[in-house]
């Protein structure tokens, strides 16, 4: 991503003069921060500056929006909230965490801007012109906060179960932001309604390559046969675990199988998941996202 690349639209106007100069003042620091921290004496820096900025932008920024959609009595308000939230609590303090504990490592560094980059993106095009009725929120009718609690609680149990790791939330209403070298497993199940249920279980290349070679005693540093199998086992496995909580066990398992990030994006244009986490396992990310669809391709 080059800083020359992340330039003001028209098309990111919502028409509402307060949040376009906010959301304009954000695309010129990112701007800003993606070109510090291409000069890698300057990349921790720009990090701190740039964690320092979301952190105000969050409080002032998030607190004018949500004031606006009181005053227009938007009815998509409690979701959007949510989702300020969750970038306020969860996502900015893991990043600054993982920045800080890694000492700005090139991998924190590039999870730092691959979410926000994301997540500005996203967030701009989908829900904040949802707020003006130029499109839907593709986030109204997510699980309430205590569900999704429930399951990141699961998730992260079983996580450090099987794999003896540190792991923390880093979303739990994840947007499909690209957060490096992806491989996606996907695995329908057909319910006794007849209804189709999708999960998507996406890692970050190194905590395969990690923890596959730590398994084995074997240094790996390309993802090969052997490593695509080994993800559909650890997806088997984790599935087993975590599909307890969506009683997956008395589905019918219709298909599996590795998919690329291109049909993993797809499912986020089309529509949100019911269920979307994003975790730091301290090796590298990993997501989980569930839907039901009465029929899936």
């Amino acid at each position: 991503m080059k800083g020359n690349e992340i330039i003001w639209s028209d098309k990111f106007c919502l028409g509402v003069e307060e949040i376009d100069q906010a959301h304009q003042k954000l695309f010129s620091m990112m701007r800003k921060l993606v070109n510090l921290i291409e000069d890698s004496k300057s990349a921790e820096w720009a990090c701190r500056e740039g964690i320092k900025y979301f952190k105000n932008y969050v409080i002032y920024h998030f607190e004018s929006e949500e004031s606006y959609m009181r005053s227009i009595k938007y009815d998509g308000y409690d979701a959007h909230k949510r989702l300020h939230d969750n970038m306020k609590h969860n996502t900015i303090p893991a990043l600054e965490q993982e920045l800080v504990k890694s000492h700005y490592s090139r991998d924190a560094i590039q999870h730092f801007l691959g979410i926000c980059l994301g997540w500005l993106n996203g967030h701009i095009m989908i829900e904040d012109r949802a707020i003006t009725g130029k499109i839907s929120n593709k986030w109204v009718g997510s699980p309430d906060d205590d569900e999704i609690s429930d399951l990141k609680n699961a998730i992260i149990h079983i996580m450090n179960d099987m794999f003896c790791m540190d792991t923390k939330i880093v979303s739990e209403r994840y947007g499909g932001e690209d957060f490096g070298k992806r491989l996606c497993y996907e695995m329908v199940y057909l319910t006794q309604k007849g209804e189709r249920e999708q999960i998507f279980l996406v890692f970050e290349e190194r905590l395969i390559l990690t923890t596959i070679g730590e398994l084995v005693n074997i240094p790996f540093d390309r993802i090969d046969q052997t490593l695509l199998y080994a993800v559909s086992q650890i997806s088997e496995q984790l599935v087993k675990h975590i599909g307890l909580y969506f009683t997956l066990d008395t589905c019918q398992l219709e298909r599996e199988g590795m998919q690329t990030a291109g049909t993993f994006d797809r499912m986020f244009a089309e529509k949100f998941p019911s269920y979307s986490l994003l975790f730091d396992t301290g090796i590298g990310y990993f997501a989980f996202c569930f839907q039901k669809q009465n029929n899936i391709g």
